[in-house]
């Protein structure tokens, strides 16, 4: 019987995304304390169910399009904390600001401070993915 050796698979240059909101928003933040001169601000969209009765879970998540009850939201990972600016956070720093159900459209880079007035954009919009490195917030 003829055996073929194995090969291995090739290496990725990437590690893969966190498996939940929860493990994302963390990596992000931690990423976010070695660069106070920046700002992520990610975008995307969540079910209202989640905001009135509790975080949804991931099985909520319904195919596209979105269903009409489902809401944008915009939030902002600073210093190592995120933030929603479209609608509440709840206070708990052990829950995460996002539900798992939510999802993520994109990723802009911003330079810190905000100017009300208008931000500088640094790279984006682009996949919330290719933040994940420390040198795509250069």
């Amino acid at each position: 019987m003829d055996c073929e050796p194995m090969r291995p698979e090739p290496l990725s240059p990437e590690p893969p995304p966190p498996a939940t909101i929860a493990g994302l928003l963390a990596a992000l933040e931690a990423l976010s304390r070695s660069r106070p001169d920046r700002v992520l601000r990610l975008s995307g969209s969540l079910p209202a169910a989640a905001l009135e009765n509790g975080w949804a879970t991931a099985t909520d998540v319904p195919t596209d399009p979105l269903p009409a009850d489902w809401e944008p939201f915009e939030l902002l990972i600073f210093r190592g904390f995120s933030s929603l600016t479209t609608h509440p956070t709840a206070f708990d720093p052990d829950r995460a600001a996002l539900p798992e159900a939510a999802r993520i459209s994109g990723a802009e880079l911003l330079a810190a401070p905000l100017n009300p007035s208008g931000g500088v954009r640094l790279r984006g919009p682009l996949p919330v993915a290719a933040f994940l490195e420390l040198a795509s917030w250069a």
